[in-house]
């Protein structure tokens, strides 16, 4: 069983705007470029030798690389480190290398994706000595942005402070802005506000990054201290905008219990006091404000209530977006009604919406709820057919821990397939689920075969996933197996001192 392909007229289809965004400061390729970068990253991945990774890039004699074409072929290989550093590096031997901050840069988030931070910062350094590429904000911010995702917080913070060392582009309120969100984003918001108010007078209090610290107090369910920052940016006469109080109206609203009835009423009359302090502000809520208030009520699982809330809201001249549809298809989905799901999904697409993949994953759960392999295959190749979005890692998640659980290993395997097409995955979580689902069905030798290929892509395994795998071959009597395994392993630890000598690669082995 195959899976049609997306109604897609590009080969940049499986990457988001914000992606480019972050790293390109090239100008967009041509049909040329798209098209020697797919092939070129095919060649590596066909041909690439994983314990002899140089080797790979030698496939490419003869091929004039542009800066262009090296950029969107690392794009491509942004799942594969070890593959991507390696066609980086063949890269700086060429007599004309086709270097470029936009390359660099997305190889430094490649490698500290998958938690080489000394390689990263190797990059860096040898961007500035070695290169003469000045590393700019964006650089650092990137490097950042993953130490904090792994847990590096002071790492990150010092990072920060070293922009301006490194970069002859000195650090902005913007900047300053994008450190504070993403602490707050992962939960470190005390040490957040700690950073804030020692860098008060550097960088002077904006209504950005007061909204930035009420989000982060929101997110960890500290309403009464976010409110008392919305106090204070007043007080300093900072006024805040519909922003500010969405994000607040998100706090009060996400993540109470609404259960039983009193404390749904009471959430209610929150949000409503809420859009009273907007009003005596003199600002209109917006699409967003009504979209988390519709939320409340589908988490509330009323989903009559809900699509009577969508009707009004359309009768008052307000144009619900994707996350009010997409909320409540969730509603409407998880209470099973999926016909009125699916006639909302087909009536989103006539309004102009288009769905994104948030929106069909609603349907993925509540399938994957009511073991309907069969209908979320339909949904799946609905979802390809119509082409209006791609599906997220997230997606395949789903699917794949779905059909491992029917005991449906083909349908995975081709759900897997797909999703290497369309350039998703694989990631961590992608391998980790698979792996451990293949373990709970006893397929020890597919099992290895992903664990293999899993470290061969530069991902290094999870403890739970090592074990998980260990002990189920020892208890499997399949003790040479385990042996060929650890061999492997042992020969991966070896190779990486040997063709990557010039970088801080840590072997990947626990």
């Amino acid at each position: 069983m195959a899976f049609p392909k997306p109604r897609q007229s590009h080969h940049l289809s499986f990457l988001s705007p914000p992606l480019l965004r972050r790293f390109c400061s090239l100008p967009p390729p041509s049909p040329r470029d798209e098209s020697d970068a797919e092939l070129i990253s095919k060649l590596l991945l066909q041909h690439h030798n994983p314990f002899h990774a140089t080797e790979s890039p030698l496939q490419l004699h003869g091929i004039t690389l542009t800066p262009t074409l090296l950029f969107h072929t690392l794009l491509r290989l942004k799942n594969h480190s070890k593959i991507a550093l390696s066609l980086f590096h063949y890269a700086k031997t060429l007599p004309n290398p086709p270097l470029s901050h936009s390359s660099f840069t997305l190889l430094i988030d490649t490698m500290a994706k998958v938690r080489q931070f000394d390689v990263a910062w190797q990059l860096i350094v040898e961007m500035d000595q070695r290169h003469h590429l000045t590393p700019t904000p964006s650089t650092f911010l990137t490097l950042i942005r993953r130490l904090i995702c792994a847990g590096l917080t002071r790492q990150a913070v010092r990072a920060f402070h070293d922009i301006d060392a490194f970069s002859e582009t000195k650090t902005t309120p913007q900047d300053f802005c994008v450190l504070l969100d993403t602490l707050c984003k992962y939960g470190h918001v005390r040490l957040a506000v700690e950073v804030f108010n020692k860098n008060k007078h550097t960088f002077p209090p904006t209504v950005k990054m007061y909204t930035v610290l009420i989000y982060g107090w929101c997110k960890i369910g500290r309403i009464k201290t976010a409110q008392s920052f919305l106090n204070e940016m007043i007080d300093k006469g900072i006024e805040p905008n519909v922003v500010t109080y969405n994000v607040l109206l998100n706090g009060v609203c996400r993540k109470v219990s609404l259960h039983p009835e009193e404390r749904f009423e009471r959430t209610i009359r929150n949000a409503e006091e809420v859009f009273d302090q907007m009003r005596e502000s003199g600002i209109e809520p917006d699409v967003t404000s009504f979209s988390i208030l519709l939320h409340v009520y589908s988490r509330a699982h009323k989903p009559q209530l809900v699509l009577d809330k969508l009707s009004l809201m359309k009768e008052k001249g307000i144009c619900p977006n994707v996350v009010m549809y997409t909320s409540v298809i969730k509603c409407l989905a998880s209470c099973g009604w999926l016909e009125d799901a699916e006639r909302l999904l087909g009536e989103m697409v006539r309004d102009g919406v288009s769905p994104c993949a948030a929106t069909y994953n609603c349907f993925f759960k509540e399938f994957r709820g009511r073991k309907d392999g069969e209908s979320a295959l339909r949904m799946f190749k609905r979802m390809k057919e119509d082409g209006l979005c791609m599906p997220s890692s997230h997606t395949y998640v789903i699917l794949i821990r779905m059909f491992l659980r029917l005991d449906m290993i083909k349908v995975v395997k081709e759900i897997w397939q797909d999703m290497k097409e369309t350039g998703a995955g694989p990631d961590l979580d992608l391998y980790t689920v698979l792996i451990h689902g293949l373990c709970e069905r006893q397929r020890w030798r597919e099992a290895c075969h992903y664990f293999v290929e899993m470290i061969e892509n530069g991902f290094l395994p999870l403890k739970g996933t090592f074990e998980s795998l260990y002990r189920g071959l020892i208890q499997a009597d399949m003790l040479r197996t385990w042996r060929r395994l650890k061999k492997k392993l042992d020969e991966e630890s070896i190779t990486f001192g040997s063709e990557f000598q010039n970088y801080q690669l840590k072997p990947y082995r626990r």
